[in-house]
């Protein structure tokens, strides 16, 4: 939880808002994948890619 708060404290000091979609977008990536290893959604999912 420390590295987000970090995250978000750099991105308003730095003013690198530009930065919240591209970390908001490989969040749900990774969720995604985490999420549908194994499971019998994952072969839907690879048709999306």
């Amino acid at each position: 939880m420390d590295f987000v708060r970090e995250l978000l404290r750099f991105m308003w000091v730095r003013k690198k808002f530009w930065l919240f979609p591209l970390v908001l977008m490989l969040v749900l990536f990774g969720t995604l994948l985490v999420l549908t290893q194994g499971s019998a959604v994952a072969p839907f999912i690879y048709t999306l890619f």
